[in-house]
């Protein structure tokens, strides 16, 4: 009990954080892929995941991706994109809205080695299991699996596309 001399102490109180989306909050869909400007071959394709709750939801950092398709002789049918953090921002996804990644890819040049995957699987940060979605059976991609510095790779979640 605090004495006459002792100040009453304040509660210290905060808002709640907003939850972490997770897996179950969201529904993933890929976007258009548009060749870069800037890096010819080199495509960009929207990883927007949607809110599709009745709560809003926090959604930030690289998400995890996986191209999945045929077998590839050296690398088999996964390629693990790496994760590229590019300034993440912190967003509130209220329901029925989005927030976005950007994947980019390799297209193979004529003579390369060209192989199509089939899905992408994607672990949204701070989850465990995966989204999927279909990949555009017309977009081939050069597998970089061993590359020091790859031309594919994932980057962290931005903002709502416009």
């Amino acid at each position: 009990m605090p004495t006459e001399t002792e100040p009453l102490a304040s509660p210290q109180w905060a808002p709640p954080p907003t939850p972490r989306c997770t897996t179950a909050d969201l529904e993933v869909l890929l976007g258009k892929p548009a060749e870069k400007n800037d890096a010819p071959g080199q495509y960009d394709i929207p990883l927007t995941y949607r809110n599709t709750t009745n709560h809003t939801c926090g959604l930030y950092g690289v998400p995890g991706v996986d191209l999945v398709g045929p077998d590839e002789p050296t690398f088999g049918p996964v390629y693990h994109l790496p994760r590229v953090d590019n300034g993440v921002k912190y967003n509130e996804v209220t329901a029925g809205t989005t927030a976005s990644a950007t994947i980019t890819v390799v297209k193979p040049a004529a003579g390369e080695p060209a192989w199509t995957p089939s899905k992408l699987n994607t672990i949204p940060p701070g989850s465990t299991q995966p989204l999927t979605a279909d990949w555009p059976a017309d977009l081939p991609v050069l597998r970089q699996d061993a590359a020091t510095h790859p031309g594919s790779y994932v980057n962290g979640i931005l903002a709502d596309p416009a």
